[in-house]
């Protein structure tokens, strides 16, 4: 069968994949903003930033100091979560009591602050960053030619994402982290450390991000404006999952990474705007999105 539905399986299956990968972004960095909110209340603006700053955190490292593509992996999302944790010691422990609005003007001024930083030092074009040794070529599946590293990224962010699912919702860490920020008085008179605990919380948003940032590195052009393109659509994403929900980010951003990818294929001029016609759909019928909790 050469066509399903009148289309090319080959064109069928490539955007299938490209949605997939897409979906993987998707779904990393909805991740991130999810363990935020859910757990600090934090509508974080700056995650698009972080992004953003991890990719030109590998692509500096690649280019002043020679660290490659799989140090960067690990040292690129440290040096975010870093710079994550200071700016929750620094500001964003001040606004948790305060109305939601606080914490998402603050967080958007740092993104602007952190882009126009960047902007002032290297412009708006992109920097080309290589893609591995070890991950250049590609599978030939029969049907399509599906590249190494498009597997790779599918794959880690696959990894990543239900590793941190399983460890917030079935370890002993996970428990801890749930507890001091449900009920931090209660949480505190059993002796944790709820201050250090919503601290290392923010830190591990930032640090998904900056991991996003290594992993699209490679496959798109190095830009400070490129996680501005991305955050209006990761926030859908969460919005449609449901505010907080950890597998709910998941799933919707894998999902709707592989709708936008068929909307390409059968509607191109609807695909920049169907998730959003989604989301307004799901919020009709289900405010709280597909994975939340109704109150």
């Amino acid at each position: 069968m050469s066509e399903i539905f009148g289309i090319p399986v080959q064109a069928l299956m490539a955007q299938l994949m490209l949605g997939l990968v897409n979906g993987s972004f998707y779904a990393v960095l909805s991740l991130g903003l999810a363990v935020i909110f859910g757990m600090l209340n934090i509508i974080n603006f700056a995650h698009g930033a972080l992004y953003m700053m991890g990719a030109f955190l590998a692509w500096m490292g690649l280019e002043y100091l020679g660290i490659g593509y799989w140090p960067s992996l690990i040292l690129v999302p440290l040096a975010v979560g870093l710079f994550g944790v200071l700016i929750e010691r620094s500001m964003l422990r001040w606004l948790y009591k305060l109305d939601h609005l606080y914490g998402l003007l603050l967080t958007f001024g740092l993104a602007l602050v952190i882009e126009g930083l960047f902007i002032n030092g290297y412009g708006v074009s992109g920097q080309p960053y290589q893609i591995p040794a070890e991950l250049t070529g590609g599978f030939n599946l029969g049907f399509m030619f599906l590249p190494y590293y498009r597997g790779w990224v599918i794959f880690a962010s696959l990894l990543v994402c239900f590793g941190t699912w399983y460890g917030i919702e079935k370890t002993r860490l996970g428990a801890y982290l749930r507890a001091a920020t449900e009920n931090p008085k209660l949480t505190q008179a059993f002796g944790i450390n709820v201050p250090l605990m919503v601290m290392l919380t923010y830190g591990f948003g930032a640090a998904l991000a900056g991991f996003a940032g290594v992993l699209a590195a490679p496959a798109i052009q190095v830009s400070p404006l490129m996680g501005s393109h991305l955050i209006i659509i990761v926030f859908a994403v969460v919005v449609i999952g449901g505010m907080g929900s950890i597998l709910g980010s998941i799933l919707t951003g894998l999902g709707l990474g592989v709708v936008e990818g068929l909307t390409n294929l059968l509607y191109p001029a609807a695909s920049a705007t169907v998730v959003f016609v989604i989301m307004a759909i799901v919020l009709m019928v289900r405010p709280a999105g597909l994975f939340g909790k109704e109150k």
